[in-house]
């Protein structure tokens, strides 16, 4: 079921919203016919919560986007995305050293 007040994005080829777990099913069919099985629709979600936080927004921001309950749900994606800021910022200087 499909509350009235939430927009659809993505919708089957009827027109109709996905199924709960409609989309991830379409999604793993498609990722095997291109050969990836090892790719899954939450990898999306994963990516964007990542991106959201490499791009400043904070836990309680990836909260509201992602429909998260718990900080701790969120706060794992902007970890994520300080370790790749820490990484970046650690080739930088070896970067600049070495020249």
């Amino acid at each position: 079921m499909h509350p009235k007040d939430q927009l659809t994005f993505l919708m089957t080829e009827y027109g109709k919203p996905f199924a709960a777990n409609g989309f991830g099913n379409w999604f793993r069919d498609r990722c095997n016919e291109a050969g990836l099985p090892h790719c899954a629709a939450h990898s999306l979600r994963k990516a964007a919560a990542v991106r959201h936080a490499l791009n400043g927004a904070t836990a309680p921001e990836l909260m509201a986007w992602f429909g998260w309950k718990t900080l701790a749900e969120a706060q794992r994606y902007c970890e994520m995305a300080n370790r790749i800021k820490l990484a970046e910022a650690a080739a930088a200087k070896m970067n600049a050293n070495s020249q």
